[in-house]
């Protein structure tokens, strides 16, 4: 038998329409889908794919490792500033900072709740602890600045003393968490990029200035497939960042974004858009025009909204095109010399 989908929004809207009520029997339901499937108003499902497949579970399993990887830093850096608020001013980031993460490390360890342990063992041999511990975190270079910086708050008194053992127990618990998250958040991206590069899509993808490849393993792990959509448009709307308007006679309404469709999509393309938007020129740009211009002056989360939609736009055309991404066409203009002499 050939099956085909309808929406569940749809047949919510039908059931709306048909009695202006709520009421929901799988009778009636059933009779509202056979009706809107007559009208074609449905669409045929996801065809099965065995690497496609697998890159949407890694997709999923890479998007949850996130999740809990940002909680976690989350609670830590909360925690730190109630019981021990010198410690996160160690160092300008430093949750990035390999050398801050070492040092944290050895002082939770050797504190066991009481910092007065690690002012007792000294800066010289806490220092050389630190490195000890920085080859652990894969990194070669510490920085003493740093070092001496969470040395030196470990004097510091603030915070509230009575919740300080309970609390870096507990902050000495989510480091180890947090790095075992972050290990296997590399494992997974690792296997998301060795699938992608079974796809051969590899060089279409991070022709896209500024797009890593494992975010755009990401993005593709959440479509199923840029072939399947007829243009890039659809696989706007699909992730739910097209533009909606509603105007009635003289009366505009503000145009926002439907909302509807793939919200892991959605949030797919809205991280690969921070980390391009840095090294991207062209995506620079349009931010800057987009949120600058006198007229129809959009705000930093519409703006990059915008930028998810275009970023959806170029993956599907380099992928059902077969060729890289032209910085001029993306612009608006003619293409490159390069690729017109391809």
């Amino acid at each position: 038998m050939a099956f085909v989908c309808v929406q569940p929004l749809m047949s919510a809207w039908a059931r709306r329409a048909e009695d202006l009520t709520f009421d929901k029997t799988d009778d009636k339901d059933a009779v509202l889908i056979a009706r809107l499937a007559a009208q074609l108003r449905c669409y045929l499902p996801e065809p099965a794919d065995e690497t496609w497949g697998r890159l949407r579970h890694l997709g999923i399993r890479r998007a949850r490792l996130v999740a809990g990887s940002v909680s976690q830093v989350q609670q830590m850096r909360d925690l730190l500033e109630c019981v021990w608020p010198a410690v996160p001013g160690a160092a300008r980031q430093p949750f990035k900072s390999t050398t801050w993460r070492a040092a944290l490390t050895v002082a939770l360890e050797r504190a066991e709740g009481d910092l007065g342990r690690v002012t007792v063992l000294g800066r010289r041999r806490f220092g050389a602890a630190v490195r000890r511990q920085v080859a652990r975190w894969d990194a070669v270079h510490p920085w003493q600045k740093i070092i001496d910086a969470v040395f030196g708050a470990c004097a510091d008194p603030a915070g509230v003393p009575a919740l300080r053992r309970g609390a870096l127990e507990r902050v000495a618990l989510l480091l180890a968490g947090w790095r075992d998250t972050q290990a296997r958040l590399a494992g997974t991206e690792t296997r998301m990029i060795a699938v992608l590069a079974e796809l051969g899509l590899t060089g279409l993808v991070t022709s896209v200035t500024g797009l890593s490849t494992a975010g755009a393993a990401s993005i593709l792990a959440e479509t199923g497939g840029p072939s399947r959509f007829t243009s890039g448009r659809a696989l706007v709307k699909h992730a739910g960042l097209a533009p909606g308007e509603k105007n009635s006679g003289t009366c505009t309404g503000r145009s926002r974004t439907t909302g509807h469709g793939r919200p892991a999509l959605r949030l797919a393309a809205w991280r690969a858009v921070w980390g391009a938007l840095k090294s991207n020129p062209v995506y620079a740009a349009r931010f800057t025009h987009l949120t600058s211009r006198k007229h129809n002056q959009l705000s930093t989360g519409q703006a990059h909204a915008a930028l998810a939609a275009a970023l959806l736009r170029h993956l599907h055309a380099v992928i059902t095109t077969g060729q890289r991404w032209d910085p001029a066409i993306a612009a608006g203009g003619r293409p490159g010399p390069a690729l017109i002499a391809a």
